[in-house]
């Protein structure tokens, strides 16, 4: 009975002492910093894995072009064949009923060439557009005259939409967005560092305030500094400032549901998932499919989406990217405002009693 009774006291006091190593190992200044040691070290692989995943080896999967013409003789369907087998089939061809028309799909951004076969099929005119897709364009322009020699088509390119001179290889706009994305949430967290005592809609109105600069800033930069882009600068100014305050505000969202951990949501979401996915670095047809389909729906796919159309097809804008980027700013300021009682930051409000003038003594 005696050793029983040593037994059962033993139970108690071991779990006691492991609760409080437990504690002491939480408590201890060097433990949040060796968990970030393992997540930073997993975003750096992530980081570098969903970088060269979307744009290392691109690669078509759904490429619509336009034919007209004589497209249904022996010699034009053996070089269409012929081409969608050099792309791997993944050639999306759209018959035009003329050439002013397979423009207009160009312009409305809908396909990226337009294939007219002429002379019974023994020679094609190859109309690419290199402001739809600098990464399509090259790769049309060298796959094309390739196949036509194989099936002794004649084959003449000719860029419709070039890109600006400042902008060869079509990458300021991304880069552009990616600034405007990257601030945006870095904004946000020194605001969280630096004014924590902003009110919920304090918080609001400067982040509103710093992206409406920022863009401004950004819009400058590139056109009026560097005329690398020659810009529709007030449409231009506001879709950066858009692209800014939805990454802000995305940010103090997730400050506000998981705390401190913030960063990591926000991180996925705008740089491991959404900067690849955007379409800047590497067109839409050329990235995989899943990344082609949700990068239209995160923050920066919408940026460079609307941008690229204002600065190349200003004529065709469309509602879509601006309503995912609105969409994106209301739904976070929403759950900021609704769960405002559990960011880190505001005021304590002082008590009633505390706010009255001292009478004097009682």
């Amino acid at each position: 009975m005696h050793d029983n009774s040593e037994a059962a006291d033993d139970g108690p006091d071991a779990s006691t002492a492991s609760r409080v190593r437990r504690a002491r190992l939480r408590d201890a200044p060097w433990w949040p910093a060796s968990v970030l040691v393992f997540i930073l070290a997993a975003a750096a692989g992530l980081f570098a894995w969903s970088y060269t995943y979307a744009m290392a080896d691109p690669t078509p999967h759904q490429l619509p072009t336009a034919v007209v013409g004589s497209y249904q003789e022996e010699r034009g369907r053996a070089f269409l064949a012929g081409l969608g087998k050099a792309l791997n089939s993944s050639m999306r061809t759209q018959a035009y009923d003329s050439r002013e028309a397979a423009l207009e799909a160009v312009e409305e951004q809908r396909v990226f060439a337009v294939f007219e076969v002429r002379g019974g099929g023994r020679s094609v005119l190859l109309d690419v557009s290199s402001a739809s897709g600098a990464s399509v364009a090259e790769l049309l322009e060298q796959a094309a005259p390739a196949v036509g020699r194989a099936v002794g088509v004649s084959v003449t390119v000719r860029d419709v939409n070039p890109l600006q001179d400042g902008d060869p290889r079509g990458l300021a706009i991304f880069y552009i967005s990616l600034a405007a994305v990257i601030i945006g949430f870095v904004g946000a967290i020194q605001l969280s560092v630096h004014a924590l005592a902003l009110t919920p809609l304090e918080r609001i109105a400067f982040t509103a305030a710093y992206a409406l600069l920022g863009g401004f800033a950004i819009a400058a930069a590139v056109d009026w500094l560097l005329g690398a882009l020659d810009l529709p600068f007030t449409e231009s100014w506001l879709i950066l400032a858009l692209t800014m305050f939805a990454s802000g505000m995305t940010f103090t969202m997730f400050n506000t549901l998981v705390g401190r951990w913030a960063m990591l949501p926000t991180w996925g979401v705008m740089v491991l998932l959404g900067n690849p996915s955007s379409g800047g670095a590497v067109s839409w047809p050329l990235l995989p499919s899943a990344l082609g389909v949700i990068g239209r729906w995160l923050p920066p796919g919408a940026s460079v989406n609307a941008q690229h159309t204002a600065v190349y097809f200003a004529r065709h804008q469309h509602a879509f990217p601006f309503l995912v980027l609105t969409g994106w700013a209301l739904a976070s300021c929403a759950v900021f405002w609704t769960w405002r009682h559990r960011h880190p930051g505001g005021r304590e409000r002082q008590p009633a009693d505390d706010m009255a003038p001292d009478s004097g003594g009682a």
